[in-house]
């Protein structure tokens, strides 16, 4: 059985945090703002995971209510995600999302990330596939107000 999930997350750019995307620290003068470390990349991610196996959304997991994830680092939400499908029978099969960002340029951070990504999700790097790219300066994430993300996901019975 194959069951596919799509999840989609944006953030507000703040000065005075760092920008975490896909569990890399990126060089800018802005963080997202956000409960915990902000990285929307990952939170897309886990929607679509959470979402393919029919449980809900990262909030229903980890709401930004609970004190215990405030600045958690979106790494290990992930990983308990990866946990929490794999303990129900269901193995990570490919990750295809998209970086939608004005600026930084995020093209160099592309690899790092699929590799924190892939490792997390215990898949191989060839099941991750990501994406950036701006909107030419429409809306929010072309004016710099906030980077927003999306992502598919494809899971399958172990």
């Amino acid at each position: 059985m194959i069951r596919i999930g799509q999840g989609v997350d944006a953030h507000r750019l703040v000065t005075g945090r760092p920008l975490v995307l896909g569990g890399v620290e990126i060089a800018f003068d802005y963080g997202l703002d956000a409960h915990s470390d902000g990285d929307a990349l990952l939170h897309a991610i886990c929607d679509a995971l959470l979402g393919a196996a029919g449980m809900g959304d990262i909030g229903h997991h980890f709401p930004d209510t609970d004190p215990a994830f405030t600045d958690i680092d979106s790494r290990l939400l992930l990983r308990r995600v990866q946990s929490t499908l794999a303990d129900r029978g269901w193995d990570v099969s490919h990750i295809d999302a998209t970086i939608i960002a004005q600026r930084p340029k995020l093209a160099g951070y592309l690899p790092a990330m699929i590799d924190h990504i892939a490792a997390d999700l215990r898949v191989d790097a060839t099941a991750v596939n990501l994406k950036a790219t701006t909107l030419e300066w429409m809306g929010f994430t072309g004016r710099g107000e906030g980077i927003a993300t999306t992502a598919v996901a494809m899971i399958e019975r172990a």
